[in-house]
């Protein structure tokens, strides 16, 4: 099963158009994740209606942030993109009637949520200003310099 990337790639999104001048146009969007523009509308919908983002049509339209990284944690993200399942394992269902298929369900269940609890709590304490605070950091530690603004590179 194909991992689920959404998560990171909205969150690096994100702190791009923090860091860029003006808006950002699904197009760009699309050429920096090396996706169709189609797929970054339908994405980017959800960030719209949960109020992180803002589109603008037409001519001279694309996103922008509609509130500051500081105010958006990263479980802010993963429940506006539809609160995608975390695991890529799950219960067999091959034999619903045998006991040992359900022992072992019950069980798996109960790991993968206690599991699933731990990664939205750390998914909601962290904002996605830290990141780009960390960001900041390896980019200063690898040029010497501060990052300041950031161009969208398509590809």
């Amino acid at each position: 099963m194909r991992a689920d990337s959404r998560l990171s790639r909205m969150l690096h999104v994100l702190i791009h158009m923090d860091r860029h001048d003006g808006v950002a146009t699904s197009e760009t969007i699309a050429g920096m994740l090396n996706t169709n523009p189609v797929v970054v509308r339908r994405t980017m919908a959800g960030l719209r209606d949960q109020g992180y983002v803002r589109s603008e049509k037409g001519h001279g339209g694309g996103w922008t942030l509609a509130r500051r990284l500081d105010d958006i944690t990263l479980l802010d993200v993963y429940r506006a993109l539809g609160d995608p399942p975390v695991f890529a394992i799950g219960p067999s269902v091959d034999q619903p009637d045998c006991l040992v298929e359900q022992a072992v369900n019950a069980t798996l269940a109960q790991a993968m949520q206690a599991a699933e609890a731990v990664l939205l709590d750390r998914l909601g304490q962290a904002s996605i200003a830290d990141i780009a605070r960390d960001f900041d950091r390896r980019f200063s530690a690898l040029t010497g310099a501060t990052a300041g603004r950031l161009v969208m590179e398509q590809g």
